[in-house]
């Protein structure tokens, strides 16, 4: 009798624990934008999930960009299409409801920039980029900071555009 519920309890604990590990952390741009400098497809998925459960406005445009970043972190073709369709329609859906949110276009740039040209998903690098440069002060210090990041390796923005 001891036994078995010795056995219960641990399950139970291993139940609990489990459980503790699937609710996903409060949304964070300042490790959103980390994920997005270093992140592995492991750090991506578990920032989509972090993203999906978040109530932040941006959601859409989030999640839309870690998607088509993990597009291509696949290796099946078949695979980073479906990732890349999936996060361009969000991407895209979100710029269109808010046509003037320059961080939208920071996330689309840096995919633009990245994208196999088969994917024609660079008509709009000069526009967004030009947009970049024009909201960069009302950016917020971590955004502010992740582009001058970006810019350092980046062939469309440079540091000394700010």
């Amino acid at each position: 009798m001891k036994i078995h519920l010795m056995f219960a309890f641990v399950l139970m604990l291993c139940g609990i624990r489990s459980q503790a590990k699937a609710i996903p952390e409060k949304f964070d741009r300042e490790a959103f934008y980390a994920i997005i400098k270093h992140g592995d497809k492991a750090e991506i998925e578990k920032e989509i999930e972090v993203v999906t459960a978040s109530s932040v406005s941006e959601k859409d445009a989030y999640e839309g960009f870690l998607l088509m970043r993990k597009a291509g972190l696949m290796t099946l073709p078949a695979q980073k299409l479906k990732f890349f369709k999936q996060g361009r329609i969000k991407l895209e859906t979100a710029i269109a409801g808010n046509s003037d949110n320059a961080e939208y276009r920071f996330l689309r740039l840096i995919i633009e920039e990245h994208a196999p040209k088969i994917t024609k998903y660079s008509a709009d690098i000069e526009t967004d980029k030009q947009m970049v440069i024009k909201a960069y002060k009302n950016f917020s210090p971590v955004v502010q900071h992740a582009i001058i990041d970006y810019s350092k390796n980046s062939k469309v923005l440079h540091s000394s555009d700010f």
